[in-house]
């Protein structure tokens, strides 16, 4: 006679650091205080390991990059009053200056953020008059840089009504009035004039002639 059948075979249990399909387990990351267990970091789509990465107001509204913008510089640059009003407790510097020389208000005219130019006019004591490297003021940025049209007259409004200096030349001696009449800014021209004229009044007063 044979021998009696055995019982049944078992299955085998995972071997340590294995799934029961044979992959490697993730293992838990751990070296917390007293040995205890922490979950695993975030990962990215990836697969690495995520990192905090430092906001505006870590770095500070003055804080310049590669192309030395600032956090501060790019609200011009966007038009961004919210964040403009968010870096203000920060004690941004209205005078710092970009890679052309120029200050916020300078692109903020030159593209027609409108609403930026009013407020940053308002809430700092940032120079109209600024001159860059090019020899442009923010009012002439808004006239040779600009198309001419409603967002762009309403800068050029704004920064006159700011005290910015509508007989104040470019390099070559010509006046933001000249340059509009050249590019054919009627509106904008006319607009100018009128400060140009009201300008030159007040100046021959103030001589006495």
């Amino acid at each position: 006679m044979g021998r009696p059948p055995g019982p049944p075979d078992r299955p085998r249990a995972p071997s340590a650091g294995r799934t029961r399909r044979g992959a490697p387990a993730r293992r838990a990351w751990t070296g917390g205080a007293g040995g205890r267990t922490r979950p695993s970091p975030p990962r990215s789509r990836e697969g690495h390991h995520e990192r905090a990465r430092p906001t505006p107001a870590r770095r500070g509204p003055n804080a310049p990059d590669s192309r030395e913008d600032s956090p501060w510089l790019v609200t011009g640059v966007t038009g961004s009053v919210g964040m403009m009003r968010l870096l203000l407790p920060a004690g941004p510097d209205p005078k710092q200056r970009n890679r052309f020389g120029g200050i916020s208000l300078i692109p903020a005219a030159e593209r027609g953020h409108t609403a930026y130019v009013r407020a940053v006019l308002d809430a700092t004591d940032i120079d109209v008059d600024h001159v860059n490297r090019l020899g442009w003021t923010a009012l002439l940025e808004a006239v040779i840089l600009g198309d001419g049209g409603p967002r762009h007259e309403e800068v050029v409004a704004a920064l006159l009504a700011a005290g910015a200096d509508p007989l104040l030349p470019d390099h070559e001696g010509v006046t933001p009035y000249e340059h509009a009449v050249r590019r054919g800014f009627d509106g904008m021209a006319r607009i100018l004039k009128a400060a140009a004229d009201a300008a030159a009044d007040a100046a021959e007063a103030g001589t006495g002639r």
